[in-house]
């Protein structure tokens, strides 16, 4: 299986039967979904605005390890592309682009700015020396008794 051409690492592989691609749950829908959970016996998969229902077998309901779908109707719902070459014994799904994050535009002088401003910290006030007067005041700590040797 590929996705976004980069293999995806999984322990179970997935098998073709009936001209169905059946493949585990985990990690397949995992890495790809936003959020998922359980309603009963049916895992419903989200990802963006779609929401995708999957009634699981009774043995594998309320867990995704060992479970198998046919992956095709459920990624195309969730929005991605799939495509099985038969030669390679290949899956490949893409994956439709998420909101890109845009990158800061260069400096432009032409373009107003505010002028910057110098930012005036005071230094702190100082603090008071003390001034001892009188006798020493006696030690407060107890000290070992008998000394050590």
């Amino acid at each position: 299986m590929l996705i976004d051409g980069r293999p995806l690492a999984a322990y179970v592989r997935a098998y073709v039967s009936g001209g169905r691609v059946y493949a585990p749950v985990a990690p397949l829908l995992t890495r790809l979904a936003d959020r998922f959970w359980f309603d009963g016996d049916t895992l419903v998969v989200q990802r963006g605005a779609r929401r995708v229902r999957i009634r699981l077998a009774p043995r594998f309901s309320g867990e995704l390890n060992g479970a198998y779908l046919p992956v095709g109707p459920a990624l195309r719902a969730l929005g991605a592309s799939v495509r099985y070459d038969p030669a390679a014994h290949r899956l490949v799904v893409t994956v439709s682009a998420r909101a890109v994050v845009a990158v800061p535009t260069p400096f432009n002088p032409a373009v107003p700015s505010v002028a910057p401003s110098a930012v005036f910290t005071p230094a702190p006030p100082s603090t008071a020396r003390p001034v001892w007067t009188g006798s020493p005041t006696p030690r407060r700590t107890g000290l070992p008794f008998p000394p050590p040797l």
